[in-house]
């Protein structure tokens, strides 16, 4: 006898690891990375604990895969840049996939900005400087008057910070969003002339 096959998972729905990391950045945005443990995260997926450890064995496992999540994905842009030639085209092109990299990790950029000491314990603010590093060297000439590389510098941390720092009024994350990537092109297209 055959057993049937499982139903395919829907394409929209997300996996149980991905719950699990929606859920506890959810709940490490409300109530701080700290004062939130396994069994909070457990509770509000509702599954017991041993189900959570199958997937991440500690709330640090759990923040690990944000970095390497957001890591991946900056990492492809930056791969993408070192095939490119070193124009202006290119270097907006960077800019424009590393808004989509912040829009797609909104929720883990504002983790980190706002549990900094638990990530300095962590040591992963390393990873999320040396992508920004690397993206920087995109950019800018390393040999480039140092106005022209602060320019470019200036450039990924606008798209950062606007969209993760800027007091939010009546203005939406999209508009938010164009302005940052307006400010930044500027910045390298300054550069270029």
């Amino acid at each position: 006898m055959t057993e049937s096959p499982r139903e395919p998972r829907e394409q929209n729905q997300p996996s149980t690891r991905e719950r699990i990391q929606q859920t506890a950045i959810a709940l490490f945005s409300e109530h701080g990375y700290e004062h939130t443990s396994l069994r909070e995260i457990a509770e509000h997926l509702g599954v017991t604990k041993a189900a959570l450890y199958y997937h991440f064995k500690t709330k640090e496992d759990i923040a690990a895969s944000f970095f390497e999540s957001y890591a991946n994905d900056l990492d492809g842009i930056c791969d993408w840049g070192d095939t490119q030639p070193r124009v202006l085209g290119t270097r907006t092109e960077l800019l424009r996939r590393y808004a989509e990299v912040i829009r797609a990790h909104v929720p883990v950029l504002r983790f980190m900005q706002n549990n900094q000491a638990a990530l300095t314990r962590l040591d992963r603010m390393s990873v999320f400087r040396l992508r920004q590093r690397r993206l920087h060297g995109l950019l800018v000439d390393g040999d480039a008057p140092l106005i022209h590389r602060m320019r470019a510098w200036d450039a990924i941390t606008t798209l950062y910070s606007n969209w993760i720092t800027y007091p939010r009024v009546d203005d939406s994350e999209e508009e938010i969003r164009e302005a940052s990537l307006q400010i930044s092109i500027g910045m390298v297209e300054a550069n270029a002339a």
